[in-house]
């Protein structure tokens, strides 16, 4: 196998070849990647979004051709808007899709998935929306479960929620914290930003470990536990239950 893609709702993304292996992110539906070594049941890839390295089972990989492949790649710009919906598969079972989802080569209300054509009939996403929209789609996951590695609304992390709501209103960030800090334009100031920056802390060594995306009125939403709406002021995450700075602030960054 040299390309595939992801045919079920979400595979793990583990840092090594076992199912007892850190899960790192993961493939959502529709996702697809290209293969760089293959170890018995397992495949490490190149997820083609955010070019994240890791490993998946074999048993939940789906191969695509080369040809199919790059069609896909070039046609892979419509996301499902629905929390949770449902489409029949080739065996007419049902199959779940989260928000997020990929629907390669849609065309309303069809979408393919090697040469099958599943029916679609949620609300879809695609191209770069408004600022404004981000946090519309940031409280769509609200109470969302912290998942390590995860990306949907059953289970995400910090840099998880910030990547997926900055892909369904049509901009590409980096998977990790870290990288996606290296995006964008600095912000100097609290008061220089809009609702749907990001903001980015660190730890006591630097290193920058944990993403939030800035409200107004100095409020921000970001996965600690889950997803949840705290204060942030110049030094860092006040959350609210706890009343105590949880994250020190690093950096914020504009995007757009």
């Amino acid at each position: 196998m040299e390309f595939g893609i992801c045919h079920l709702n979400c595979i793990a993304l583990r840092k090594d070849p076992s199912d007892q292996s850190e899960m790192v992110s993961q493939l959502l539906f529709g996702e697809t990647f290209r293969v760089i070594e293959s170890l018995g049941l397992w495949i490490k890839i190149q997820a083609d979004y955010d070019y994240y390295e890791g490993w998946i089972s074999l048993l939940q990989a789906k191969s695509l051709d080369e040809a199919t492949y790059h069609e896909v790649l070039k046609n892979n710009t419509h996301f499902s808007n629905e929390m949770v919906t449902f489409v029949s598969n080739q065996k007419d079972q049902l199959q779940i899709l989260s928000l997020g989802a990929s629907l390669p080569l849609y065309t309303a209300p069809y979408f393919t998935i090697d040469g099958f054509q599943y029916s679609f009939d949620g609300e879809v996403i695609s191209g770069k929306i408004k600022k404004s929209n981000l946090v519309q789609m940031a409280y769509k996951y609200l109470n969302t479960p912290f998942l390590w590695g995860g990306k949907t609304p059953f289970g995400i992390d910090c840099s998880g929620f910030t990547q997926m709501i900055y892909k369904l209103n049509g901009y590409q960030l980096f998977r990790d914290a870290h990288q996606q800090a290296s995006q964008g334009e600095v912000l100097s100031f609290i008061e220089e930003s809009e609702p749907g920056d990001l903001a980015f802390f660190d730890n006591e060594e630097g290193e920058i470990i944990h993403a939030g995306i800035l409200l107004a009125d100095n409020y921000i939403i970001h996965c600690h536990g889950e997803v949840r709406i705290d204060r942030i002021d110049s030094s860092g995450i006040y959350n609210i239950d706890s009343q105590r700075h949880t994250h020190n602030l690093r950096v914020m960054k504009q995007i757009f």
